[in-house]
């Protein structure tokens, strides 16, 4: 912990830095940081008060007073009492406030064009993606935010490789042969794809990969269920029943008279889904794999 707590406050001050934060002007203005951030909220706003203005951007409301007064006096903004309260003042920008919004938009435009002029499109893309997964991570988390199931397409099995890896050693403290093995499984199904009779589902919420499945052909009758993996944010959701469910209405459609599965007997979550969607365990077999001993099982379901 204490290294990764290292590790932002690093990057903390790296990028303060590197932007320029920490001048007593912004963006070669005559604004500081928070004055820069205020205009912004005030120009892409109606109007608003200075109480709703304080609570939007966490700044202390004296604070906040000192620094419209100081836009007042410069003619950047103007007040009015709010429509359905003669009390409360409500507060937008003059032409002359929305002039310097506008300028102040361009100049940081034009720092960030010279700051990645350099990148190719593949790090555009890298840093685009490491950002939203900061804002992802740290921001309000939507309890109720759909996911979405999609084919699998470039990068995928390089993430779902890796994703296993990780969980399988944090969770359950599997070695890096654990980590061979789903990525030899996943090179096996991009060379060996059979779009009419075999898929994986990807499953996303709010832009991010959070769980995954697959159904191959064992044998011209059987279908065999593979890789079964829900992120720890989206657990208690369903999403691993309904990976399951999508497997098994797909099996059908192609005529598979059967499905089948490896597991564990120690992955009990996973157990209880294949349970609760009818598959049984026929068959178990202790073996010593990925660092551990383990007790194996062949799971199978009829299909209609």
């Amino acid at each position: 912990m204490d290294a990764f707590i290292e590790s932002i406050r690093a990057f903390n001050r790296f990028y303060t830095r590197h932007i320029g934060l920490l001048g007593k002007a912004y963006l070669e203005s005559s604004f500081s940081l928070t004055e820069v951030r205020v205009l912004y909220e005030l120009g892409h706003c109606d109007a608003i008060s200075a109480a709703e203005l304080a609570r939007l951007l966490d700044v202390d409301p004296g604070y906040l007073s000192r620094i419209l007064g100081g836009f007042r006096k410069r003619g950047l903004i103007a007040r009015r009492a709010a429509r359905d309260d003669g009390r409360e003042s409500r507060i937008s920008l003059t032409a002359k406030g929305r002039k310097a919004v506008a300028s102040l938009e361009q100049r940081a435009r034009r720092q960030i064009a010279r700051m990645t002029a350099h990148f190719s499109a593949p790090d555009r893309q890298a840093m685009s993606a490491a950002m939203r997964t900061i804002e992802r991570l740290l921001g309000p988390k939507d309890e109720n935010a759909p996911y979405i199931l999609r084919e699998h397409r470039s990068g995928d099995m390089g993430f779902i490789t890796h994703r296993h890896g990780v969980l399988y050693f944090e969770e359950y403290g599997y070695d890096q042969t654990f980590e061979a093995l789903v990525a030899e499984i996943a090179a096996k199904f991009i060379q060996n794809f059979d779009p009419a009779r075999e898929r994986c589902w990807i499953a996303e919420r709010d832009g991010a990969i959070v769980g995954c499945v697959f159904v191959v052909k064992y044998t011209e009758d059987t279908a065999k269920l593979r890789l079964l993996l829900v992120e720890p944010s989206a657990r208690g959701l369903g999403l691993g029943s309904r990976l399951v469910e999508e497997c098994l209405r797909f099996a059908a459609a192609k005529h598979y008279r059967k499905i089948v599965l490896w597991t564990q007997s120690e992955l009990l979550a996973a157990r209880a889904i294949y349970k609760k969607a009818g598959f049984r365990c026929i068959a178990e077999e202790p073996h010593h794999s990925f660092g551990k001993d383990l007790v194996a099982e062949t799971w199978e379901r009829d299909l209609p």
